[in-house]
This record gives C-alpha cells, structure tokens and sequence, in this order.
C-alpha cells in the first residue's frame, strides 16, 4: 500500500480529496515546465535556425534543427531507463526532482550557447549536447509523472486526475507558444534571430527551480516493500510482462507520432506547405492547443465512464482513416479559421490517446517495475517515432514526396489500432482497478476476455 493510500485510510473523503490534488498540483508544475522547455526548441527553431545552421534554403536549416530535436528524442529511452529504476527503487518523489533539475540546467546551457559565427561548428556540437541532456530528463520525466499521478488518483476517477499530465503537457507547449507569439510582437525578425530566441530558455531555467521547489513537499506513492522487491526496477522484471511493454510500444508509436505530426510539427507544415505568414501560422497553432489542452479532462473523465480500451479503439480508428484527407486539406488553405478549424479535428480524435495516455500505460504495469514499464516503453517509440516526426516529414517534402509522410502516420495508426484491440480491458485485468491478470489475458487465444 502506497503511504497516501495508507494516509487516506485513515483521513476523511475531503482531506483526502485536498491531499489528491495538491499532489496532481505539485508533480504537474514541474511537468509543464519539463515541457516548456523542451518544447521551446522547436517553436523558436524558425529563429535560431539561420544562426547555428547559416548554410542552405529555409528548409535545409528547418531540417538539421529537426535532426538536432531527434537527438533529443534519442536520449529518452535512456532517461526512461535510468529515471524508471530510480522511480522503482527510490521513489517516485526522488526521479521527478532529479528529472526537473536536469532539465533546468539543459535550458540554461541552450540560453548562453555561443553561435556558429563565434565558434564555428562547436556552435552545432553544443546545440546536440544540450539537447541530449534535457532529452535524458524528459524521457525520466514522463515515466515517473505518469506513474505518480495514476498512483495519487481516486478509484472511478484515475482517468479524469491522470489527464492532467497532458494538460501540463501540451500546457508546456502552449507557453512556449505563447512567449513566442509575445516576442513575435515586442521584437523585429532581425531581433529574435540575433538573441530574442534566448530569452525563453532563460524564462525556463528559472521556472524550473520555482518547479523544484513545488516537489519537495510531494507524498511519496511508492511503499518501502515495494522498494524492497528483487524485481523493482530492473529490466529482468519488466522482461516478465513483455507482452504489456509490447502493446503499449505500439500504440505509443502510432500516439506520439500524430501527436507530433498535429502539433509541434504543423506550425512548419503551415507556414512552409500552406504559406500562411509566420505570424498568423504561430497564432492559429496556439489558439488550436489552447483549446487542446483544455478538453483533455473531458476525455480522461470520458474513458472512467466508457473504458479506456474503448477510447484506444475510437482514437486509432478514427485517426487512421482521417489523417491523410485531414492534412492534405491543411495543407491547401491559408485562411486562419479554416486551418484552425481542420487542425482541431485531429487534435480533438487523438484526445481519446492523449486525455489517458499515462493511465492506460500505468494500469498494465505492475508497482515495482511500473516506472520502468511507463517510461521505457513510451521513450523507445516515442524516440523512433514521434522524434523523429519532422525530420521525416521535411526530408521527404524536399524530395518531392509530402504526402508520402501521410501515409506513413496512417500505417502507425493502423498498428495503434491493432494494439488497441489486443489491448486487455484495465477494469477487469489492470493493475490498478482490475484483478491484475493482465500477462495471461495478454497471452489467451480468444478474444471474449479482452472485450
């Protein structure tokens, strides 16, 4: 039993309601900031691109920041290890503080980088270095958070308090939006080339220690006899539910690269295929996530009402037959209300992945390897598939085959789809709400104890 759970035990319903929800309110800061800061170098990659990559057209430029954005993506199977094990074995409270600090001085490092006319290709080498670092705290970063707020959530409503991790996330992004949209407006494009594009870096680093400060005061979930098990937080103990880390690999292939496509990727898309101006492109991307982060509890509360393999179902589904009409459509408009209109369309059908994203990973790893199993499984195909989202996309509209990206997020959500429908039901085999007999329904031949 985690000491919250203990402590609830013996408190009454609205003291225990404040203590849920000041530890979603604690461990959600620290992830908004994570993802701010991560997400800052993607939004203002239109800036500093020129500046550590001053050879080539527009697209060339946009396309070495992407490989750089990839790298990051690189190290997340690492800090999903790393962070998982510290999680499993120390404590959940322990890898979210390591995690936010790591991230904080990755920021840092990116906002006093010195530029290729100052150092030449060292300029470049830094850039990947520092990126590697923060791309090592967020793959930690998410495992843990995810774990910890499946694990602080109330029976009946785990996916309503889980949902927050993608409010915060997107939340994250959506302020890196908007400092840019703000800038954009206090500054020339010669200005924020030459130093606007550091500030929000600054802005991050400094957030991130109000963030660390916020943790110190989380209740630990994680149980000293858990701590204790031979198997907590080792990969010999995560091989033993391979067929939950198989499932969730897949339909987190399929999630985080239409996530990336639908959001860090589209500012790009509209400005460099549609030819929307820079301005009006940064400001229909950040009403569009506003509205995204927004509606994520309404598909967290959705999925403890109608399941959380339904929503699987009706989000892979849904998205792979939509994707590819959706974004050649995006791609032939200019008008800002259209564009807004067709990219909440997208972001609406994968809110039923991203509003239970942590949850339906957490309900099918158990306590002691729970971390691990979150973290590494969403690293390793978020890595491969959602980092290297841009890179694919850009690489293959410069060789004359956009739509061919399309295709290929299709494909992945198709896999999702597959997934989804293997995927066992968490209210009658999760490790959370259900008997947790997740491996052997996993491993049945029919399909009635699955539906």
């Amino acid at each position: 039993m985690s000491d919250i759970t203990a402590t609830a035990a013996t408190g009454d319903d609205a003291a225990d309601r404040r203590r849920r929800i000041m530890a979603i309110v604690g461990s959600s800061s620290g992830n908004l900031v994570e993802w701010y800061d991560f997400y800052c170098y993607a939004f203002f990659a239109l800036y500093f691109a020129p500046v550590f990559f001053p050879a080539g057209d527009s697209t060339s430029q946009l396309l070495n920041t992407a490989a750089v954005f990839a790298v990051g993506f690189f190290m997340r199977p690492i800090g999903g290890w790393l962070f998982g094990r510290i999680a499993d074995r120390l404590g959940r409270k322990t890898s979210l503080m390591i995690s936010v600090l790591m991230m904080c001085s990755g920021s840092l490092a990116i906002a006093v980088l010195p530029t290729y006319a100052a150092v030449g290709t060292l300029a470049p080498v830094l850039l990947v270095l520092a990126r590697m670092v923060q791309g090592l705290s967020v793959g930690g970063e998410y495992g843990t958070s995810a774990t910890y707020m499946s694990e602080v959530a109330a029976k009946g409503q785990r996916g309503f308090y889980a949902s927050f991790q993608y409010v915060t996330l997107i939340g994250g992004q959506l302020l890196a939006s908007l400092v840019l949209v703000v800038l954009q407006g206090l500054l020339t494009a010669e200005q924020l080339t030459a130093w606007g594009w550091r500030v929000p870096f600054v802005i991050g680093a400094l957030a991130a220690v109000v963030a660390l400060f916020l943790r110190r005061s989380l209740t630990e979930t994680m149980s000293e006899e858990n701590k204790d098990s031979k198997d907590s937080g080792t990969l010999a103990g995560l091989f033993k539910h391979w067929r939950a880390f198989a499932v969730v690999f897949a339909f987190t292939a399929g999630g985080s690269l239409a996530f990336y496509t639908l959001t860090t990727y589209m500012q790009k898309y509209i400005v460099n295929t549609a030819h929307m101006d820079k301005v009006v492109a940064s400001q229909v991307t950040t009403v569009a996530l506003f509205v995204y982060m927004v509606i994520q509890p309404f598909f967290g509360w959705l999925s403890d009402r109608i399941g959380r393999k339904t929503s699987m179902i009706l989000f892979s589904g849904l998205g792979m037959v939509m994707i590819v009409p959706l974004m050649l459509a995006i791609g032939a408009t200019t008008d800002p209300v259209l564009s807004f209109g067709l990219i909440m369309v997208g972001l609406v059908v994968i809110s039923f992945y991203t509003g239970i994203s942590g949850i339906v990973k957490a309900e099918l790893f158990p306590t002691q390897v729970r971390a691990l199993g979150v973290g590494l499984s969403y690293a390793v195909a978020n890595s491969v598939f959602g980092g290297t989202a841009e890179a694919v996309a850009l690489w293959l509209k410069r060789a004359g085959a956009e739509s061919s990206f399309f295709w290929y997020v299709a494909v992945m959500l198709a896999v999702a789809f597959v997934a989804s429908l293997l995927m066992p039901n968490p209210k009658r085999h999760g490790y959370l709400d259900g008997d947790g007999t997740v491996e052997e329904a996993l491993g049945r031949k029919t399909r009635p104890a699955l539906a």
